[in-house]
């Protein structure tokens, strides 16, 4: 349920409500919105005396949560949230369109050095790049570990540019984030609810990727597991989902950026990459995204995609990079956005 406070409750007031709810076994999430404070409590209501609440003082009135995923949902926060990648950051979730950009994984230093300082010179606010890499083969290239978390951290160093690598297991969440300035949950872990849980506990922003066979329900109620941990910093990432088509990698589905957009205050942001698995799709997908209205797009860039150690056929040179942005530029301007 949400209970909504007047607009000129105290904060004394406010501080009472919650810790009644409380008191009541549920877990409350503080919302401020441009004109009141709500509070979404979430648990196991049978045992709640509404009524209490209700006439408690700074109360305006209590409304029930509909959807299955509580406070991800519009029914509690009708503001879009901004989720700042670094705390003086860019934020995505804004009338600018955020890139996050970089190759699959992490090489070399000097290699993702020299693409941290491409992508920047091109506009993204972001370097992507995986230090620990989940392959579907074991005999795969696995990533450099925690070598390749010092890189990214050498390249946020000399580019300003925010950090975002996947984490793929519990006992790497505190090692990710010391590095990492937003902690990406790949399609894999989507459903890893412990994973999400430890996520949830600290404090760093959360990019969600969404499942490969995951629905919108699904999807959003992944969120809700990070946000009722404690973090409400949380970016949704639609990168496609598996269909019985073999011209591409995945079916990106663009139609779920106005649908969870109706539903849900999050931020969402469209995956080109892996949505096709082909370099040469990845431009016509990234604008057809900001024309649906996604909120930024993360985009695998490499300096020689030929060799590089993964997926090496869907990722783009810093040259075709570089005119995508100048493109995204013109079909933001149409849409009311900017990059």
């Amino acid at each position: 349920m949400i209970v909504v406070m007047t607009p000129h409750s105290t904060k004394e007031q406010l501080e009472h409500v919650v810790k009644l709810v409380e008191e009541m076994g549920l877990s409350t999430h503080i919302i401020h919105g441009t004109n009141r404070t709500v509070i979404a409590a979430v648990g196991d209501k049978r045992m709640v005396d509404k009524t209490a609440i209700e006439y408690s003082p700074g109360v305006e009135k209590i409304v029930p949560i509909l959807s299955p995923y509580k406070v991800a949902s519009k029914e509690v926060k009708q503001e879009k949230t901004v989720v700042k990648l670094q705390p003086h950051g860019s934020g995505i979730g804004g009338k600018t369109v955020q890139v996050i950009a970089g190759p699959c994984s992490v090489e070399d230093r000097s290699q993702l050095l020299e693409i941290a300082h491409q992508i920047k010179d091109a506009g993204a606010v972001g370097l992507r790049g995986g230090a620990f890499k989940p392959r579907s083969s074991p005999y795969s290239f696995q990533g450099l570990a925690e070598k390749g978390l010092e890189y990214l951290a050498d390249a946020r160093e000399q580019t300003g540019l925010a950090v975002v690598t996947e984490v793929v297991t519990v006992n790497h969440v505190e090692r990710v984030a010391q590095y990492a300035d937003v902690l990406q949950i790949g399609a894999r872990n989507m459903q890893n609810f412990m994973l999400l849980r430890a996520v949830g506990e600290q404090p760093k922003p959360v990019l969600l990727k969404r499942g490969m066979c995951a629905t919108m329900e699904e999807f959003l109620l992944a969120a809700e597991y990070i946000i009722n941990a404690g973090n409400p910093n949380v970016i949704l990432c639609e990168r496609g989902i598996r269909t019985y088509e073999e011209y591409c990698r995945n079916t990106l589905t663009l139609s779920i950026i106005p649908a969870i957009q109706r539903v849900s205050h999050l931020p969402i942001i469209v995956d080109p990459t892996h949505g096709t698995g082909h370099a040469y799709m990845i431009e016509p997908m990234s604008l057809a995204a900001v024309a649906a209205g996604a909120d930024g797009l993360i985009i695998e860039v490499h300096p020689d995609p030929e060799h590089a150690l993964s997926d090496p056929g869907q990722q783009l040179t810093p040259s075709l990079f570089q005119q995508l942005m100048h493109k995204l530029v013109r079909v933001a301007q149409a849409v009311d956005r900017k990059v």
